[in-house]
């Protein structure tokens, strides 16, 4: 297949349609001197946003999540075996994974078992699978809370989906896929967010209290009259999977105090009325915290849909403002505890906090799974130049992204 035409791509990247298919050509080029002349397809999936539900979908909870415009991207084509080769750009190393020997595939050997678990995961489900070669590229911050590690995923969902399986597979499976691989494989408790908004696409209001359900959402930062800058503090979350499986655990276990599975099956008001039982029980002030966190970002995702609905622009950046404070304060995962010289995202925070009110507007919020990583900034559009300076001279040019919201997610280019 030839490379999909700039009116086509059009339909995901607007105004960077011309780069789209620059990024493309070199795709093609790539792939055709690793593996000879052929008609790869051209693939595509978005990094993501969270607006508002940090730390939620673990426990059942809701968030109000979108794709954003960093996207990963490949050229993929089938190979008639049962060998799958992955070459992603700027890693040395391919990940080549004989299907009939699923099983000798190491666990938590990075992006090798994260492949080979989607595989079985795959394949568990029903779903044909079959080799192929593919050449990635991704503009996605990696290990920065936007979520490289799902837009990989579901681009390598959406490439069987299409290759072997007539782009039958659903976004639900794409998600539940990623989410299967990283427990079992990687050893990350992750939940289900961030697959979700990125194969879905646009701005969706997700619950997990009984499986996964979403529903699309009008709404993108334009009608605040902002921007969606995003800030990369400049650490990454590589070595951080104790801090995040502390949340998920914590949450738990004060469920549990309550005789529940997790907190979606109880509420705030029973945890407040049995709090001094359940403080003895967990032994835990920060799980305390933790799980009122939960149960009010719950509220909050409610409060936020209808004020997109009734287009209630201050009360729903104040939202997202009482979002990210709470996962500042209550959930506190604005930094690692053991560490508490190296604040990277109080520090952002709190230069955003001083320039929005200079400015007067906006909001600003610690964003994805927190103790390192990026903050998420809704500028108002005419300050956003002298934001990306200040942000610039604090953290470096390669760090402040002006990015939006994607109206697509994980798909087939051209189709």
């Amino acid at each position: 297949m030839s490379i999909p035409s700039v009116e086509s791509l059009r339909l995901v990247y607007g105004d960077a349609a011309h780069e789209a298919a620059a990024r493309l050509a070199s795709l093609e080029a790539r792939h055709r001197e690793l593996f000879g002349p052929g008609e790869p397809w051209y693939f595509s999936a978005p990094g993501r946003t969270e607006i508002i539900g940090n730390h939620t979908d673990h426990n059942g909870g809701k968030i109000l999540a979108a794709s954003i415009t960093m996207d990963t991207v490949c050229a993929a084509a089938p190979t008639g075996d049962d060998v799958v080769t992955i070459v992603s750009e700027g890693y040395p190393d391919p990940v080549v994974i004989d299907l009939g020997a699923l099983d000798q595939v190491p666990h938590r050997a990075g992006t090798l078992s994260l492949v080979a678990g989607m595989l079985e995961a795959l394949v568990r489900r029903g779903h044909a699978v079959g080799g192929f070669d593919a050449v990635v590229s991704t503009q996605v911050i990696p290990s920065a809370g936007v979520s490289s590690s799902a837009s990989f995923e579901t681009l390598l969902c959406a490439v069987i989906s299409h290759l072997f399986n007539g782009g039958s597979i659903d976004v639900a499976t794409y998600a539940l896929v990623g989410q299967y691989a990283e427990n079992e494989w990687w050893g990350k408790a992750s939940g289900l967010m961030d697959q979700m908004a990125c194969a879905v696409g646009g701005t969706i209001a997700l619950d997990f209290s009984d499986g996964v359900s979403f529903e699309r959402v009008d709404f993108s930062y334009d009608q605040l009259g902002c921007d969606l800058v995003i800030v990369n503090t400049g650490k990454g979350h590589a070595d951080l999977s104790e801090e995040y499986s502390s949340v998920p655990g914590e949450m738990r276990a004060v469920a549990q105090a309550l005789g529940a599975r997790r907190l979606c099956d109880t509420s705030e008001e029973v945890l407040l009325d049995r709090l001094d039982e359940v403080r003895r029980v967990v032994g835990c002030d920060r799980a305390l915290l933790r799980a009122l966190h939960f149960f009010e970002e719950n509220a909050r995702v409610d409060e936020a849909r209808r004020a997109v609905a009734e287009g209630d622009r201050h009360r729903l950046l104040g939202l997202i403002e009482a979002s990210g404070s709470s996962s500042w304060r209550w959930l506190q995962n604005a930094y690692v505890t053991g560490d508490a010289t190296e604040q990277p995202i109080p520090l952002a925070l709190a230069l955003t906090e001083l320039y929005l009110k200079g400015v007067g507007g906006g909001a600003c919020r610690l964003h994805g799974g927190g103790f390192a990583g990026v903050i998420m900034c809704a500028i108002p559009t005419e300050a956003t130049e002298g934001y990306i300076r200040l942000m610039s001279s604090t953290f470096g040019d390669e760090s402040v992204h002006l990015t939006n919201i994607r109206p697509t997610g994980a798909v087939r280019l051209g189709a």
